[in-house]
């Protein structure tokens, strides 16, 4: 099936890339903004009768909500078959629950919200936390894909001796699997309460990876500060600076230079959200979604 890809002002790189599949044609529009912050919208290609794709991460998504919402019922308006939504950081995924009487839970005001504009939504490695699948919350048909192969190849070809270490118990099961795949030990830090407001923090098997070459995983970096205390632990048990990775550089604030600073080996990210950090390509895993005719039934996992 043909469809027309659209490429949101940040995303031009990853779309030049999906524009090499076969079926895919770019479509032109003028998407700007007036002195005043307001959005303007105009789509030059016809797109009557069409299968429209929006390629559009949603780091910093506040900036970009009026924008798709505007091409999206434009797009409908003048005659588009479907609107898709290629979103490959999904923002409003981590407030999932009601932590405090009163709070929104964003997570599924967001879904209800994007799920009014667009017909499908394809998107990597969302911050599921407390739903087990996107489609919990979701009610448009979902492609969920997952960076995590990439990860490990990554690590296979780039680190010797790698260890993967987790931060504390609830992060085991996500480091074995990796751990697994690599080929390679993990080791999972424990936590001693000793009192009140004492905790201590011991690195099981210490002296036996003093020689390695330590690796954190997380799906988003963005205070960073679970890896830095992380690094600091490992640190006070001889064991190197670690190489930290992960899917969606959300980095807040001047996390990364601090995270550099503390001591931190090297800094990996894919590019679902464009930085300098990115060394791990997603295009051929978006590509391998976008055509996949698995999406219609709900979410799907490459």
């Amino acid at each position: 099936m043909d469809r027309l890809l659209f490429c949101f002002p940040g995303n031009e790189a990853l779309g030049e890339n999906l524009l090499n599949r076969p079926g895919y044609r770019i479509g032109k529009a003028i998407l700007r903004r007036f002195p005043d912050r307001e959005s303007y919208v105009r789509i030059l290609t016809d797109v009557k009768g069409e299968n429209v794709d929006i390629l559009c991460t949603l780091h910093q998504p506040d900036d970009k909500l009026m924008m798709i919402y505007f091409f999206s019922q434009l797009a409908k308006q003048l005659g588009a078959k479907s609107v898709r939504l290629i979103a490959p950081y999904l923002a409003y995924m981590r407030q999932d629950k009601e932590f405090h009487p009163g709070e929104a839970v964003t997570s599924d005001l967001f879904a209800q919200l994007l799920g009014s504009w667009i017909d499908e939504l394809i998107t990597i490695d969302p911050h599921l936390h407390r739903h087990p699948r996107l489609s919990d919350i979701y009610d448009i048909p979902t492609t969920v894909l997952h960076a995590g192969p990439l990860i490990v190849d990554h690590i296979r070809k780039h680190l010797s001796k790698p260890v993967l270490i987790g931060p504390d118990e609830e992060s085991k099961q996500w480091v074995a699997a990796i751990a697994s795949q690599v080929g390679c030990d993990f080791l999972v830090l424990k936590k001693e309460r000793l009192g009140d407001r004492t905790v201590r923090i011991d690195v099981p098997d210490a002296p036996k990876f003093r020689d390695h070459s330590p690796v954190l995983v997380d799906d988003i970096i963005s205070t960073g500060h679970t890896m830095m205390e992380t690094a600091g632990h490992l640190n006070e048990h001889g064991i190197p600076p670690p190489v930290c990775i992960g899917v969606h550089a959300v980095f807040a604030g001047n996390a990364w230079k601090e995270m550099l600073a503390a001591g931190i080996r090297h800094i990996v990210t894919t590019n679902t959200i464009a930085h300098p950090s990115n060394a791990i390509d997603v295009s051929e895993l978006l590509t391998s979604g976008l055509f996949s005719q698995g999406f219609r039934s709900g979410d799907h996992v490459e």
